[in-house]
Parts: C-alpha cells; structure tokens; sequence
C-alpha cells in the first residue's frame, strides 16, 4: 500500500486542519511504516496541528527508537564509585573467604563464592622457604558514602590481616573493616583520605526482566562492566537461612564478589556474591544480595561493627503438601517445628515438636525460610507474637525474642520388638530395629537399618542411621511400635503418616506415603 503524501501548507491562513479521528489514523499509519511506536511531541494538540509536523516528529522518533541502546551515560555515572579490594592472609588458616567453604559441601561443586586467591607467597622479607605462607585475595567493592564507607563481601575480606583498596583512577589506599556478617557474606570497610564519589542503594526491588549492570573487577583485570537482566528473585541456594538472592544472567567472574549490580538509573541493586558454575567461570547465573538486605545490615555494622538478630530457637521445616495432609491443613504453608533448642525462647513459651508456626504479630508466615527472615529481622529482647497450630488447634504464643548465638540461627531444614532382629516394615522400604540395640543410636527411637533403593521411603530421603523418634505424633521405640501406628494409618484411610526422623544432630519431619499395605 502506497502511503497518502499530504503537502506542507504554504502559509498559516490556507493551513486546513484535520478531524482528530483522522489525525490519528494518519499518525498510526506512518508509526507502523517505520516501526516506531506512536509518540506526540509535547505540545502537540489534535485540534490545530500540522500534519507535516506530526511526520516530522514521528520519524524523529522512529529513529531514536530504533537505534542501539547503550550504557554509557550511567556507567560513566556509577564506574568511578567501584572499587577493587586487595587482601592479605594468613596462609596457614583456613581462608573460606577466597574459596567455597562457606558453601554447604552439596552445592561447592556449582555455588561458588568468588573471591580470587592468588599463588601463595612468602612475605616480604622473609627468605624463601621458611616461615609461614601469605595468601592474596582479589575482590570487588563499593562506596556509600564521600567520607569513605565501601561495602564488600565478608568472604572477600575474612580473615585478613591487611585490606587495599584501588580507586578507580589508579590509586591504592589502606582500608580498615568495620564490620562483617557471615550469614548474608556483607562487610562494611572505611577508607580515609576522601571525599570519593559513592553510589546509592536502591529504595525499590527490581522486576524479573529489568535491564542490570554488573560492575567489578574480574580476575584482576581492572574495572569491567557487563550487561544482562533480573532473571529470578527470591532465590535459595544453601547458604544460609536468610538467603533471598537477585539472580542476573550478566556476565560475573571470579574478582567481582562484592561488586555492585546497577539498575538503569544507576542505583545499586545488589551485591554479587554467588554465581552457579560448573567449571569455576561465569555460565550467566549470578547471585546478588538485595539492597534492602544491604541496607540494613550495613547500618547495624556501621553503628555496631556487628548484626545482632532475634532467635527463637527452633529447628524448622517447610510444610509439603504430604505433611498438610498428614496434620490436616488446608494449604501447605507456615514453619513447622522438627525440635525446639533446650532453653531456648520458644521451648520457654510451650513450642513443641510437631507444632506449625503460621504467622508473625500478626504476618502470614509462607515457610520455614519466611519465618526464618521475619524473626531474624527483629531485635532481641522485642516481644512477638505466633500464631501456633498445636496438635490440630490454633493457639497464641507470646515470648520475647533471644539474641541469636553465633553458632546458632534459625533453621530452615528443608520386625518384632522384642526379639532385637530388624524388621522389614510393610511395602514401605525400610529395615527397622530398636535403637537401643545399635551402638550410637542413642536410647530413643529406632533405627533405621536397611532401606530399599526402589522403596517410598528411599524416595523421601530417608537413609541408613536415621532414627525414627515418632509416628503419627506418638513415641515409637520398636520395630513394632511402628507397624502398629502405619496399620491405624491405613484403617482410618490416611494416605500417609507423618514421621519425626533425626539424622545427626538435626531433626525434621518426613511425611511417608502409605502404599498398599
């Protein structure tokens, strides 16, 4: 189709104006011809407009629409801000720091933290061979603040005995850490000799699909910049309770831990932390800690050189959809308690194994992981109330809040009896004796002796050791205590029953499908 050509007016008293609805049939026939989206300059009025102007504008648009977008501007903003950060350690400890101890031994094959430890060297003025070993690391960083404040990871800086920075005009300056926090890997560092330029943390949280930046300094390189989206939030990888990770597809390596991930508008989103790898290089998943995260927990370190949160004392959960049928809920929501702590808050209070912990003053609690963030929010000493289903009935629970130990935190988990010879347990897959009879058991339960490979109970993580403390909310202390409580099961219909299991030092339920009997 051949497009109208309408002629320039030749002068303002012959100009005929056109009828709106027309004006904009026009104007969406040129936008589709040239691929642009229809935009009005801004004191465009449809009631006495040029035509010819309305093209004019419109291929104007057109254009910029279509030509390459770039980061220029906001990396030229945000760059002079990042840092790179330099640490020495003692070589004869253990640097989780700059390696993936920090991560639990099931992911350090694909989780990495990346901070780049350099060959071990001796120190200056010590000759070769003697003495101990001193390890570099390299990381990422950057300012909040003129006077100097950087943040950074904790496993960059862990440990170190002496912490440089590099500006990113080529200066190096000293740098002293205020403060870190091994449970979400921040550290707070201070540089004098300022002012230096800083950037801001985000006051909002980023949507799945917005355009990233990642700024740090990969492999020692120097300051490098790459590009790619929000491709998830909310992430879990095991590091911690309180992970709530940005994931990005940008680019990050080895060098950038620590280093900011920007939106467009050249606020920091994040922290690079994390990235799934395989081979040890950037595959396009990184993690980021959110600036909401950062921002609190910064202004704890800055104020107290350490993060102090709210415990109760629990070991808990999530409620799958086996163990909401197990327990009668509706919907397979809130914490549920596998064993609370001796003398803990929540033990005072009359929390017991078995009880499912669904909200917060008041705050739905989604899982064991959401609990685990709301509690770990609030101060110690601060009053709080649980809502608590206990034994199939809802009750309030009042307790004041504990101060997490530094060991501890609140913890999301994800034959006949009297004869002594193990017992196969029904179609359920399991081998089962009293665990008073196998040495290391403990007195309580039974053990857990052999488990079918093909068996429900395989399928549901159960394994050799584990001992079985209850079934079906009672005690169980033979083989055949536990027979027992699966036949009730299946005369009331129940389509599985819900196990209390401990496995080393933790507790945790298991819901077990029932099967055929």
């Amino acid at each position: 189709m051949k497009p109208s050509v309408i002629p320039a007016p030749e002068s303002r008293s012959k100009q005929r104006v056109l009828p709106a609805r027309r004006l904009i049939l026009l104007a969406t026939t040129i936008a589709s011809l040239s691929g642009a989206a229809l935009v009005f300059a801004p004191n465009f009025s449809l009631s006495g407009a040029y035509p010819a102007a309305v093209a004019q504008n419109l291929s104007e648009q057109a254009r910029k629409l279509q030509a390459p977008v770039g980061f220029a501007d906001i990396v030229e903003k945000v760059k002079p801000a990042v840092i790179s950060v330099r640490v020495k350690v003692d070589g004869g400890s253990q640097t989780n720091g700059l390696g993936t101890n920090d991560v639990p031994p099931g992911l350090r094959e694909f989780f990495r933290r990346f901070g780049m430890p350099d060959i071990p060297n001796e120190p200056e003025g010590m000759p070769r061979g003697r003495g101990r070993n001193v390890i570099t690391g390299q990381g990422s960083g950057f300012f909040i603040s003129a006077d100097g404040y950087a943040v950074t990871n904790n496993h960059v800086v862990e440990k170190a005995e002496s912490v440089q920075v590099t500006t990113d005009d080529g200066k190096t300056h000293k740098a002293k850490v205020i403060g870190t926090d091994p449970r979400t890997d921040l550290a707070l560092i201070k540089v004098e000799d300022g002012p230096f330029p800083y950037v801001k943390l985000s006051d909002k949280s980023p949507r799945i699909g917005d355009w990233v930046l990642a700024v740090g300094n990969p492999f020692g390189l120097g300051g490098t910049v790459t590009a790619g989206i929000v491709s998830a939030r909310g992430r879990d990888i095991g590091a911690s309770a309180y992970d709530d990770f940005i994931q990005i597809d940008a680019p990050v390596n080895k060098g950038n831990s620590g280093g900011p991930t920007f939106d467009t508008d050249g606020n920091v989103i994040g922290v690079n932390t994390a990235i799934f790898s395989p081979s040890g290089g950037s595959v396009g998943i990184a993690f980021a800690i959110p600036s909401e995260t950062v921002n609190s927990v910064v202004a704890q370190l800055k104020e107290h050189g350490t993060v102090t949160r709210g415990w109760i004392g629990v070991q808990i959960q999530p409620v799958t959809q086996d163990i909401a049928d197990s327990l009668g809920l509706k919907k397979a929501e809130g914490a549920l308690v596998a064993e609370p702590q001796a003398n803990s808050p929540a033990q005072k209070a009359g929390i017991e194994a078995g009880d499912v912990i669904t909200s917060v003053d008041g705050k739905e609690v989604k899982d064991a992981r959401d609990l685990a963030k709301k509690i770990g929010a609030m101060p110690p000493k601060a009053s709080v109330k649980l809502t608590v289903l206990h034994k199939g009935s809802e009750k309030a629970v009042t307790l004041t809040l504990g101060e997490m130990p530094n060991t501890k935190e609140a913890r999301a988990s994800s034959g006949d009896g009297d004869s002594g010879a193990d017992a196969d347990v029904g179609k359920l897959g399991l081998t089962l004796a009293p665990a008073a009879r196998v040495a290391g058991s403990g007195t309580e339960g039974v053990v857990v002796t052999g488990v079918d490979s093909n068996g429900i109970a395989a399928d549901h993580g159960l394994s050799t050791g584990d001992v079985i403390l209850e079934m079906g909310g009672k005690s169980v202390s033979t083989p055949a205590d536990v027979r027992a409580v699966v036949a009730n099961a299946r005369t009331e219909g129940k389509r599985s029953v819900l196990m209390r299991v401990k496995k080393g030092d933790n507790t945790r339920f298991v819901a077990l499908p029932l099967g055929q009997g």
